[in-house]
């Protein structure tokens, strides 16, 4: 927009001031976001990665019969075009979101091609993570030149798949997974400054938590047991986080943090439900020295700083407030150190699936929620299901089992059907 171009000479001439200016730019940023507007740049976006794709097709079948000095220049023909369009995009169309996402993707993917293509024309020897590396850095500068939250997304998606390439599936270790993810939260800042309520920033509220998942476990090494302690306390702290006043005026499908936490916590309290993982624990010898190895440090700063963000969070409040998945991480840790040394802990374990289940099945009928309340009996019904698979009940107390569940279900959903009735 020529206007927004024109502000700065306008503030200078004391014909608008600051604040108007401010207004004005919002304006025209909440504009750009109108439903024909993102349409255009999801548009854009997919056609800049076709354009590419389809450049690379071409070149790739005649590959064999160009000269080394040709397949050189065709090598960095897509970064030169790229560079040049987003040099005209910071030049002449720094303010439309949809030049800028399309030529940096552009960009972003022509750099990849460049450099796969330059080491195999050339022989460079080389590694899929040490590929992964070099391209997420040399994009790292196109998520703030050019304020791309797409390009932030595949970076998210490049660093991730470097550390799992890297500490999973190799026999190299590197965690500068965590620094690298660190680069990008000024631009998540920035995202959330500008527009909080976009379709990019609730993709970096699922991606970031998803991100981390997937890579804590690289932390692991002598003490592989202690890392549930410490994926206990990401999941509660993550819970946390998506419980936070910005978080919980979220539609749910944009509270990444939230859904995982949750989520996460009921699944691994279900797996650890089975008397495998316990068995195992009480057998293994723990001695003073895994206090010194980095899982156990790795679970005590996940839990502190967990806790910290509960007695922040829940100061004040009364105990029918609690959240119902907030507080496992503790209970975990406690019922962790029980395990090493008694079978309790599996009984411990299934007494605190159905008291989540029960509790969140509260939960929705307080906040007149369907989709809270049915999520709540779904944690029962998987209760039911491990146990009908792990122990010796006869198959009439099993059937009377799933009928009970399946009636529950049918009548809490009716009351709060009814419910909603009467209110209305």
């Amino acid at each position: 927009m020529n206007i927004l171009k024109d502000l700065p000479e306008l503030i200078d001439s004391d014909i608008i001031s600051e604040e108007t200016a401010a207004r004005i730019r919002a304006y025209y940023q909440q504009k750009e976001g109108r439903p024909s507007s993102k349409l255009f740049i999801v548009f854009g976006i997919l056609g800049s990665i076709l354009v590419g794709l389809g450049i690379i097709l071409i070149i790739a079948h005649n590959w064999d019969n160009l000269s080394r000095l040709t397949k050189t220049i065709f090598a960095f023909l897509p970064l030169v075009v790229g560079q040049i369009f987003c040099g005209y995009v910071l030049m002449r169309k720094r303010d439309n979101i949809s030049w800028r996402e399309s030529t940096a993707v552009f960009l972003f993917f022509a750099v990849g091609a460049s450099i796969s293509l330059v080491s195999q024309i050339y022989n460079i020897p080389g590694n899929v993570s040490s590929f992964l590396l070099t391209w997420s850095l040399l994009c790292l500068p196109l998520v703030y030149l050019l304020e791309s939250s797409l390009v932030s997304l595949l970076y998210l998606v490049g660093i991730t798949y470097y550390a799992v390439e890297t500490n999973y599936w190799s026999n190299d270790e590197s965690h500068i997974f965590w620094l690298l993810l660190l680069l990008i939260f000024p631009h998540c800042h920035n995202l959330y400054k500008r527009n909080p309520e976009s379709n990019f920033m609730s993709f970096h509220h699922w991606l970031v938590p998803t991100s981390v998942v997937i890579v804590l476990g690289t932390v692991a090494g002598r003490v592989p047991e202690l890392m549930l302690v410490a994926y206990f306390s990401l999941f509660g702290l993550l819970y946390l986080v998506g419980n936070l006043p910005f978080f919980s005026g979220l539609k749910l499908r944009s509270n990444g943090y939230r859904v995982i936490g949750s989520l996460g916590t009921v699944v691994l309290l279900l797996a650890l439900s089975f008397d495998g993982f316990w068995k195992n624990l009480i057998d293994k010898e723990m001695s003073t020295w895994m206090l010194l190895s980095r899982e156990f440090l790795t679970s005590a700063l996940l839990t502190l700083l967990a806790s910290t963000l509960l007695y922040k969070q829940q100061k004040g409040m009364q105990l029918s407030e609690i959240k119902p998945a907030s507080t496992i991480f503790l209970l975990f840790a406690l019922t962790f150190v029980v395990g090493m040394y008694s079978p309790i802990a599996i009984v411990l374990i299934n007494i605190y699936i159905l008291a989540l289940g029960i509790l969140i099945v509260r939960e929705g009928a307080r906040m007149d929620h369907l989709g809270v309340l049915n999520y709540g009996l779904l944690v029962i019904t998987a209760l039911v299901i491990c146990r009908f698979f792990d122990t010796n009940l006869s198959f009439i107390l099993r059937g009377i089992l799933f009928v009970a569940v399946g009636v529950g279900f049918f009548m809490t959903n009716y009351w709060m059907l009814k419910k909603r009735k009467t209110d209305e």
